[in-house]
């Protein structure tokens, strides 16, 4: 018995995409394929980021992608921490580097205690306890 089997167009590289590289419409085509963790239409990583070096004519895995880096290693960042009407900000400096919405691990300068936060959207970590 022979399954049936569905095809669409799976999402791939026309060239070699080095990591940390902004995917533009020029740098993605498709091609006939199956893949559970690709992508099916170029609009869904067109202005991302690319994780890994993304390789010609391999499909684009959803890991291997994500939002645009808006922290980079070692950048002073406004560190911000808000509880029950108190807020407190500092400065630190990003241990690593990161897009919106990610989770890095930050070091307060003042008190040189490492701690993890979310980046904010205008570049700033909001830590929690």
């Amino acid at each position: 018995m022979v399954a049936n089997v569905a095809w669409s167009d799976v999402v791939v590289p026309t060239r070699t995409i080095r990591a940390n590289a902004i995917i533009s419409d020029i740098d993605v085509g498709t091609k006939a394929g199956q893949i559970p963790n690709g992508f099916d239409h170029i609009g869904d990583v067109i202005g991302q980021e690319a994780r890994t070096t993304l390789y010609a004519g391999r499909p684009i895995l959803v890991d291997d992608i994500g939002p645009p880096a808006v922290v980079t290693r070692n950048q002073l960042v406004a560190l911000r921490f808000e509880t029950s009407g108190l807020i407190i900000t500092t400065e630190g400096r990003s241990l690593e580097r990161g897009g919106v919405g990610d989770r890095v691990r930050v070091m307060n300068l003042t008190s040189r205690a490492t701690l993890f936060g979310l980046i904010q959207p205008d570049g700033s970590v909001r830590v929690r306890k």
